[in-house]
């Protein structure tokens, strides 16, 4: 990977900026310490963006789910959304050149998802997103996007990054120029990590590579990088990583002898039984491929979709 740390969208609280409604901040140490050594935080707070100063009234999502306003809690005369989706849409050229975007759970303006959303009267009516995160949600569909509380789940982290990782890469496939070949590149490296999370869109993105050379670059590059982020979205389960482990062993049938074979599907079975951690047949299947080089496998990103210091492999 690149030694250079790849720019991702952060709501200003979570980086230990006292941008709240009352002065605080939300700091979490996960961004601060780990990530932050591999991304570049950009951090935005719309609510102090939209001119509301600090501190302010706290603001609630009210009225309808599906379209709610961010007003005061105190005080519902206070109506900020207007200005926050103000806000949004000033800031979004610079989002859309970001590889991915943390946001600050259950907030008014940048919760992704399930914030609270009362009636009129004050009770509760459902749930939204923040006025915010809609916006940028709507206006950049692709862009891998998280809340910090979710980043407690290990699946979710790795997905995340991982997500990150592909995007950035996407992302500097696109500037350079896209044509048939190099999607098929693009596509030819990320297989066995799609496999991994989606047989279903695996088997879809094959597909639409397969026709690539017959329409414009741009119109499948939209399309594969849709689909292949909504795969990568999904979650990759003990069995679908022991199914590509197995996978990647028909690569060495021909050099491997009958113990190291049995000692590889063991460790593949003991992974799938929950007893190992996925770091242990990968650290094994390394070891071969130390031992018998494979052009096509040291491409995987399946093998390197991050820095392995974030360990993230290593709770999957």
């Amino acid at each position: 990977m690149s030694g250079s740390r790849i720019r991702v969208g952060v709501s200003s609280c979570l980086l230990g900026e006292q941008v709240r409604y009352d002065g605080g901040h939300k700091r979490d140490r996960y961004l601060t310490d780990t990530l932050a050594r591999h991304f570049e935080f950009v951090s935005f707070c719309p609510e102090v963006g939209a001119g509301l100063g600090v501190p302010r009234p706290a603001l609630r999502l009210s009225g309808d789910p599906r379209a709610p306003r961010a007003v005061g809690v105190r005080d519902a005369s206070l109506d900020a959304t207007e200005r926050i989706s103000d806000y949004a849409r000033s800031v979004l050229p610079q989002i859309s050149e970001l590889s991915g975007y943390l946001f600050k759970r259950a907030s008014p303006s940048c919760g992704l998802e399930r914030v609270k959303v009362y009636s009129p009267s004050g009770q509760p009516a459902g749930t939204s997103g923040g006025i915010y995160a809609r916006r940028v949600r709507e206006a950049l569909p692709w862009l891998p996007c998280e809340e910090e509380g979710r980043l407690n789940d290990p699946h979710l982290r790795e997905s995340f990054v991982e997500r990150v990782y592909v995007y950035h890469r996407w992302r500097r496939l696109a500037a350079e120029g896209l044509s048939a070949g190099k999607l098929v590149e693009f596509h030819t490296r990320h297989k066995l990590l799609l496999l991994s999370h989606s047989e279903v869109h695996y088997r879809r993105l094959g597909r639409l590579v397969a026709e690539a050379g017959r329409a414009h670059p741009r119109e499948v590059g939209e399309r594969y990088i849709a689909l292949l982020l909504e795969g990568l979205g999904r979650r990759g389960t003990r069995r679908r990583h022991a199914n590509v482990l197995q996978h990647l062993l028909g690569f060495f049938k021909r050099v491997l002898d009958a113990g190291d074979k049995a000692e590889f599907l063991r460790t593949v079975d003991e992974y799938r039984a929950g007893q190992i951690p996925l770091a242990v047949p990968l650290r094994l299947l390394e070891h071969h491929l130390r031992r018998h080089p494979d052009g096509y496998l040291e491409a995987q990103y399946y093998l390197d979709p991050y820095p392995p210091e974030l360990g993230l492999r290593s709770h999957l």
